[in-house]
C-alpha cells in the first residue's frame, strides 16, 4: 500500500501520526500550525513478545537462548489462553455431528433452511459469510443487524464501513483475503442480545465453517463472539493484548465496530489489536 493511502486510511481512523515533516519546519515557529496530541504507537517489541510467547521459541537449536528471549521481560511473558469452545449440547447431538460432515456448499445450504430455533421465523435472509473461503484471516462477530438481515451479507452498515476501513489499513480486504461471518447467521428481533439455546444452536455452523477455512489467525470482536470461540465469559478489555486459542488457531480479540462507533476512543485500541493480528499471521507463516 503506497504511503499516501495509508495515512488516508489511518486519518479516517482517526489515528493520524502526530508528529510533522521536517520540509514543513519554517525559520518562524508561530507558522506552523499546532498538531493534536495522540498517543504513540505501541513498541513493535510489546507486541512482538506477546506473539512469540506463543509461535516463536525461546531456545536456538543449540540450546542457546533466542534473540526474543533475550529482549524479553524477566516476568513471565504472555502465554496462550487455552479454552475448550461453549459446547453445543450435553449428550449425543446428532445435527452437530451431521453438520461437522458437510461440505461447503452444502454448509450454506443447510444454514439457508434452518428451522433449530425461533430466529427463523423473524429473519428475512440468513447471513452465511462473505470474503474468500481459503482466507488465512478470519473476522468473527457477533450477530446479523437490519441492513444484514436484508441483504444477506455481514458487516455492511456503518459498522461494516468502519470495519473495512480497518482492515484496509493493514492491507485485508473482503474481496481478496479476509473471511467475514457472524456467530449467530439470523438477526435476532429489535437487535436483542442473543439468547443462550440460539448461541448453541447456531455454534456447530460456527465450527464446521472454521474448520473448512482453515484461518492462520482469528479476529474475534464481540464478547457473544469470544463467548462461543473460547467457552468463557469475560470482558473485551480483559482479554484484549494476549493471543487465546481455538482448535489450535490463534485467537486475538478486539472491540466490535459497532460499539466503536459510539466510543470513539477506543478505536486505537482496536487498531493495537489490528497490528497484533497481522504480526500474529506474519509470523505464523514463517
Amino acid at each position: 500500500m503506497s504511503d499516501g493511502r495509508r495515512e488516508l486510511i489511518l486519518e479516517e481512523l482517526g489515528l493520524a501520526p502526530c508528529w510533522v515533516r521536517r520540509e514543513l519546519l519554517t525559520a518562524d515557529p508561530a507558522a506552523v500550525e499546532p498538531t493534536p496530541v495522540i498517543a504513540a504507537p505501541p513498541p513493535s517489541a510489546a507486541i512482538d513478545a506477546a506473539i512469540d510467547a506463543v509461535i516463536a521459541p525461546t531456545q536456538t537449536p543449540g540450546g542457546r537462548p533466542s534473540r526474543m528471549a533475550q529482549i524479553m521481560p524477566a516476568e513471565k511473558p504472555a502465554e496462550v489462553q487455552s479454552e475448550q469452545p461453549v459446547a453445543v449440547a450435553t449428550g449425543p447431538d446428532k445435527r452437530a455431528l451431521a453438520i461437522a460432515q458437510l461440505d461447503w456448499p452444502a454448509l450454506q445450504a443447510e444454514v439457508a433452511a434452518c428451522t433449530a430455533c425461533s430466529l427463523c421465523k423473524s429473519r428475512s435472509k440468513t447471513v452465511f459469510g462473505v470474503g474468500k473461503p481459503d482466507a488465512d484471516w478470519l473476522v468473527v462477530g457477533e450477530a446479523p443487524g437490519a441492513e444484514e438481515d436484508r441483504q444477506g451479507e455481514p458487516f455492511v452498515g456503518q459498522a461494516g464501513k468502519l470495519l473495512d476501513a480497518m482492515l484496509a489499513s493493514v492491507d485485508r480486504s473482503r474481496q481478496e483475503n479476509v473471511f467475514i461471518l457472524n456467530t449467530l447467521k439470523c438477526r435476532p428481533p429489535q437487535n436483542r442480545n442473543p439468547h443462550p439455546d440460539e448461541l448453541a444452536l447456531c455454534a456447530p455452523f460456527l465450527h464446521r465453517q472454521i474448520e473448512l477455512i482453515k484461518p492462520k489467525v482469528i479476529f474475534a470482536v464481540g464478547r457473544f463472539a469470544v463467548q462461543t470461540l473460547l467457552g468463557r465469559e469475560a470482558s473485551i478489555a480483559s482479554l484484549r493484548g494476549k493471543l487465546h486459542d481455538y482448535r489450535g488457531t490463534p485467537v486475538v480479540v478486539s472491540y466490535h465496530p459497532a460499539y466503536l462507533l459510539r466510543n470513539m476512543p477506543d478505536k486505537y485500541k482496536a487498531w493495537q489489536d489490528l497490528l497484533m493480528a497481522n504480526k500474529t499471521l506474519e509470523k505464523h507463516k514463517d
